[in-house]
């Protein structure tokens, strides 16, 4: 079936598959655009190769004699509470790469993969304590951490039953929460917290409109129970052009460097082209060093020290709005990231070193309007996209690595504003396989949080924080 983007599916998960999905191919007249060979995931092929990888189509798949079918495609089961998205409109769960002109597609001979995720729920916790419009939540030493978009970090001691929260630091004079993606954004505890009490935050300020990276203390007067809000010291404040597409999120590797990332600056469709300017820190994850006293450092290893066409503090570019989140996966170290469409698509990337994430050239795979045609070489595709109509703004989480759901470890989870899905999927032998829905929650999902035992949760703007959990389906003891 053709897609509004004008690309051919091709299955080449087997060789039965190859000959079926032959028939959909032949039956299109003129073929537009390109064809996507998979073996067992998508490749881009150049479109003066259609008619040979056709010709091997029926070469490889149809030399026993059977006749072209229906096309057939991979089987990826889930068990979910709702059912999941028909194949028809979710994006396809794989990397794309291109293709040099003159290679084909290597079948395959492996046989269909299977997942089965966990049917899940979303349970709230800490609902005694009040709290508005979270971005952020996390765990350091025994309490959780959450942020308030207007300028509040809350600590909660306790259980989740009898919880305890405590305003630990409290900067909303300073803050600009007026934009709907302005306010207090990220906050990361020093990976040495315990010894020098730092904290980083960023934040927006007006007058002018910019996004602030600093650092506060909590001093040993206090025995830790709240920052300093006169501890202040600023490291790094970049200029916003607009109120959206700011960015914000920041994050600890497992490497020690702090990770920030920023937005295209706005407003819709970047207007001031900073997608693909190497010269600004914006539409940017940047990676730098804040392990001195104040201020930070460019490590000599970030990909672009040197350079005189972009900035030293980019790790990875050309990325839309990092906003609602990165994550790294706390076992291996691969740095996940969501990226919200334009008009089109919703994306989900792993995070090279160096890796050019295609926006404004891109919206996902697919040019960005008004480009009927464009160049993706050099840039990264998505580990998985789908269409807006399936949802408005994808918001990242986590890969799981907690205990509670077993059969959950290793999945990335992921959600959507709009839809309330809760969303997995895992990561295969570089693509992503069963990608479904686990949790239809009916919630405005604005971002996910992870506690230190490796459980996840869901914020939503109402205040509320939804702890994920396993359903009991009938039969279960």
């Amino acid at each position: 079936m053709l897609g509004a983007d004008h690309f051919v599916p091709v299955f080449s998960c087997s060789h039965r598959s190859l000959c079926e999905a032959a028939t959909p191919i032949l039956s299109q007249s003129p073929i537009p655009g390109k064809i996507r060979a998979m073996s067992c995931r998508y490749r881009k092929v150049h479109r003066t190769m259609i008619f040979g990888i056709i010709a091997a189509i029926f070469a490889i798949a149809c030399n026993d004699g059977s006749s072209p079918t229906s096309a057939t495609s991979p089987i990826l089961e889930a068990t979910s509470i709702v059912e999941a998205t028909p194949a028809s409109t979710v994006a396809p769960t794989a990397t794309l790469e291109p293709t040099m002109p003159g290679s084909q597609p290597e079948p395959n001979p492996e046989p269909t993969i299977q997942i089965k995720l966990p049917v899940l729920k979303l349970q709230e916790v800490f609902g005694e304590v009040k709290f508005s419009r979270l971005t952020n939540l996390m765990q350091e030493g025994n309490r959780i951490f959450v942020t308030e978009q207007s300028g509040r970090i809350i600590s909660i001691a306790g259980d989740a039953e009898a919880p305890q929260g405590t305003v630990f630091l409290d900067i909303r004079s300073q803050v600009n929460d007026a934009g709907n993606e302005e306010g207090l954004l990220g906050l990361a505890f020093s990976p040495s917290f315990q010894a020098n009490g730092h904290l980083f935050v960023y934040y927006s300020a007006a007058n002018p409109r910019r996004s602030v990276l600093s650092r506060f203390t909590v001093t040993s007067q206090n025995d830790q129970r709240a920052a300093d809000p006169e501890s202040e010291k600023t490291d790094l404040e970049i200029p916003q052009p607009f109120q959206n597409h700011n960015g914000g999120q920041l994050a600890f590797g497992p490497d020690g460097m702090l990770y920030i990332s920023l937005g295209d600056g706005g407003s819709g469709g970047d207007p001031n082209g900073n997608g693909q300017n190497s010269a600004t820190l914006l539409e940017s994850i940047l990676r730098i060093d804040v392990s001195s006293a104040e201020g930070y450092d460019v490590p000599p290893d970030n990909p672009f020290v040197g350079s005189r066409s972009a900035k030293g503090e980019v790790w990875a570019y050309r990325l839309k709005n990092i906003l609602w989140r990165f994550s790294f996966d706390r076992q291996n170290g691969d740095l996940w990231t969501r990226d919200v469409g334009q008009n089109s698509f919703e994306e989900v990337n792993l995070i090279e070193k160096g890796g050019n994430y295609g926006w404004n050239i891109l919206e996902g795979s697919h040019c960005y309007s008004p480009r009927p045609e464009c160049d993706p070489s050099g840039t990264i595709l998505p580990v998985i996209e789908y269409s807006s109509s399936r949802g408005c703004s994808v918001i990242g989480g986590y890969v799981y690595r907690g205990s509670a759901i077993p059969s959950l470890v290793g999945t990335y989870l992921y959600g959507d504003y709009c839809s309330g899905q809760v969303r997995g999927f895992k990561f295969e032998g570089e693509e992503a396989v069963g990608d479904s829905s686990l949790v239809d929650s009916g919630l405005n999902i604005t971002s996910f949080g992870e506690d230190g035992d490796g459980e996840i949760y869901a914020l939503s703007q109402d205040g509320g924080i939804y702890l994920l959990t396993p359903m009991l389906t009938s039969g279960a003891p």
